[in-house]
């Protein structure tokens, strides 16, 4: 959808941006610890997020993979933001709750999206208000985008029903989250 934004005003936009300031794991989350460590096969952090995980590729979920956990660790939690996105908040690319911290990680696709049926059940709302992966899609000439893919531990299962957006998410983790990881992948459209 936003690669049909004409390169001129992706730059007129260029300096518009929610900001890292206005994502979860810094406006919600900031001190909580950050121990946990993500990483994916796919592409280290900080690193450019192949095409295939976008949306000028085949759509999918990129897999993920986490370690170090905290004791007490009852279920995890998957927020994933665009830090500049040219919008008053992050827009929001993925929202997963009560993950099995015994798993790893996720494998591509695991996210329900354009290219892939998922097999996460338990799968929020995108900023376009669809449940599932938003594979990245940034306005062409506003410049390299960060998006964070956020792993929360929590000492329970937030048991949401039906299908919550981030706000409804954020409300239900407060006051459960032991620990944090974020690991930044980057996208831009010349």
């Amino acid at each position: 959808m936003l690669e049909k934004i004409p390169h001129a005003v992706g730059e007129a936009l260029s300096g518009l941006r929610a900001g890292l300031e206005k994502t979860a794991c810094q406006a919600e989350f900031e001190a909580v610890p950050a121990i946990v460590r993500v990483t994916s096969r796919a592409f280290a952090d900080g690193a450019a997020l192949p095409a295939r995980f976008t949306q000028d590729g085949a759509k999918l979920s990129p897999p993920l993979a986490w370690s170090g956990l905290p004791a007490g660790t009852a279920a995890l939690v998957l927020l994933v933001e665009d830090a500049d996105s040219p919008t008053p908040k992050p827009i929001v690319h993925a929202i997963a709750w009560d993950l099995d911290p015994a798993g790893e990680g996720l494998p591509e696709g695991a996210l329900a999206s354009p290219g892939s049926d998922g097999t996460v059940e338990e799968i929020g709302k995108n900023t376009f208000l669809k449940a599932g992966y938003l594979p990245p899609d940034p306005p062409t000439g506003h410049g390299p985008h960060r998006y964070l893919f956020q792993v929360y531990a929590l000492n329970r299962h937030l048991g949401l029903d039906g299908v919550p957006g981030r706000g409804a998410l954020l409300e239900a983790m407060h006051g459960h989250v032991l620990a944090k990881g974020v690991l930044v992948g980057t996208y831009e459209r010349r």
